[in-house]
């Protein structure tokens, strides 16, 4: 049994402990039991941590972070609820195997604030975890960012290339009343996905998947190899987010 405590009391933060006081039947997660929530650095003080994602608002600090939790020998998990659902695990088994040619990823959502949640490329990097477990390691070719501040709208625009040096372009559009949504136009050599499969209902919710796979880490059930290549994905999209937001700030585009 490992006794947990929820850093932090958001939305997330109360799913999490909704989740632990009823955990799953016969699941990893019924080895968690909830102490509390408080807010502190548990992972300095040699704690198990699971963190939302993104995981820091910078590459440096998100390395450093993970350096220390392998020096204490703690996991680290990162929650990114976004690779469990439904609609994602359907796009993935449909464009398994095929020949990419070019691809875009469009998302739309409502005005965050970037004093808490960072330059967009880190606040949203559940798009770019998609493209780079979708299309593997991706090499950033430019980016830019509009802004209109007279109406709080920011439109960022990153061109990436494949290991194959196929295009891929991923587009974080947020102004007010702006609609959250995901549109995708991936095409390959067999033909091109401009919607998103049909996908079932599951009976499980995000935050309880990802709990039991933390359980899972804890009780050693995950293997070395998924391991370190969830730690490459989480580490890559990082050092990419920041790449990213350098080329978008190298001038920073601002109209008024």
């Amino acid at each position: 049994m490992f006794g947990t405590v929820v850093v932090g009391v958001g939305i997330a933060g109360l799913a999490r402990i909704r989740d632990l006081m009823n955990p799953m039947p016969s699941s990893p997660s019924e080895h968690l039991k909830l102490f509390g929530f408080v807010s502190r650095m548990f992972l300095e003080a040699g704690k198990h941590v699971l963190v939302e994602y993104p995981m820091a608002l910078s590459a440096k600090a998100a390395h450093e972070l993970w350096e220390m939790a392998e020096q204490k020998g703690k996991v680290l998990h990162v929650e990114h609820i976004e690779l469990l659902t439904e609609e994602y695990k359907q796009l993935k088994k449909e464009v398994a195997g095929k020949d990419l040619v070019k691809g875009t990823l469009h998302f739309t959502g409502s005005v965050l604030d970037e004093n808490k949640s960072g330059f967009p490329a880190f606040s949203g990097i559940a798009r770019l975890t998609w493209l780079i477990d979708l299309f593997g390691d991706l090499t950033v070719t430019s980016a830019t960012r509009e802004k209109q501040k007279d109406k709080n709208y920011s439109r960022m625009t990153v061109h990436f290339q494949t290991a194959n040096k196929k295009p891929l372009t991923w587009i974080e559009e947020r102004g007010p009343g702006m609609r959250r949504e995901k549109k995708i136009n991936f095409c390959f050599t067999s033909g091109c996905l401009e919607n998103f499969p049909e996908a079932p209902r599951s009976s499980v919710g995000l935050f309880m998947q990802d709990q039991n796979l933390f359980a899972k880490k804890l009780l050693g059930q995950v293997s070395k190899e998924e391991l370190a290549a969830e730690k490459w994905r989480i580490l890559r999209c990082l050092d990419l987010a920041e790449v990213i937001q350098q080329y978008c700030e190298e001038p920073e585009k601002i109209y008024s």
